[in-house]
């Protein structure tokens, strides 16, 4: 019996022995194919590599990029719609690119709007520049060479415009105050707003207004961009009186020469100014 047992014991490790020379002597065989053919064997793709293989690549166009007409009604309801997805500066860009990518696809439709969401409540809850203005100049940058005279109108239009006007198809939220801010400046504004409202600036009747802004801020940006695509663009805005009157100490060239600007003085200066 132990003779068998041995036997039996030898019997399987020879053939294991012969089974991984088999298999070595197989390997060695396909090799020498390989090397018959003058073909190495090439070893398989991964899914993600095969992926990128077949993923057709577009060159990103030069700067700006291509502009056509946009309805400012259609781009008002997105802004507004936007804004309550990811705040102001988000809601007007978001408006004009997802418009822009409608109308036109690529690249639009590639850009990932969300990154423009620091500007909330002016950048980040400073209250600084509005992220309605800042947004929508981002996007009037985007597709203009001369940007600076668009985004100068935009910008001094919002400072004397009595927002909101724009009503969206389906409001939130029911209001009726208006007010002028004077003031690019979130901080502004949105006091001014509640002071008229008798409203509190995180109360749902404030985002509501700020909503609507939005989407009126980036239909104006529009409005412009498709002014200046026809050939009938026309600045209209004019400089505060107190801007010229302060500046003249001031501003570049005055006599002090401290300050940098184009907002109206007076509301957060005194004048000191003998009339």
């Amino acid at each position: 019996m132990a003779t068998e047992k041995v036997t039996r014991r030898t019997l399987l490790t020879s053939g294991a022995k012969l089974v991984v020379v088999g298999a070595g002597m197989g390997a060695s065989g396909l090799g020498l194919l390989s090397g018959c053919t003058g073909q190495a064997a090439a070893p398989a793709a991964s899914p993600t590599a095969a992926g990128r293989a077949t993923q057709p690549q577009q060159a990103i166009p030069e700067w700006p990029w291509p502009y056509v007409s946009l309805d400012p009604q259609v781009v008002a309801q997105k802004g507004y719609e936007s804004y309550y997805q990811a705040g102001c500066m988000y809601g007007a860009f978001n408006a004009i690119i997802s418009a822009l990518s409608e109308k036109v696809g690529y690249p639009y439709t590639v850009i990932p709007t969300m990154m423009v969401k620091y500007g909330e409540g002016g950048v980040v809850g400073w209250a600084s520049l509005c992220g309605a203005i800042n947004g929508a100049s981002l996007a009037i940058n985007l597709v203009t060479k001369d940007y600076a005279p668009i985004v100068n109108e935009l910008v001094g239009w919002y400072t004397v415009t009595a927002f909101p006007s724009f009503k969206p198809s389906s409001p939130k939220v029911e209001i009726k105050a208006t007010s002028v801010s004077g003031s690019p400046l979130c901080h502004v504004s949105v006091t001014e707003w509640c002071n008229a409202a008798g409203a509190k600036s995180e109360s749902p009747e404030r985002a509501e207004r700020c909503g609507r802004l939005t989407g009126e801020v980036a239909a104006r940006a529009v409005e412009l961009l498709n002014k200046q695509t026809s050939g009938g663009f026309q600045p209209a805005f004019k400089l505060s009186a107190s801007v010229g009157e302060c500046g003249a100490c001031h501003l570049k060239g005055g006599t002090i020469e401290n300050a940098r600007g184009k907002m109206d003085c007076i509301p957060c200066h005194e004048p000191h100014i003998k009339q």
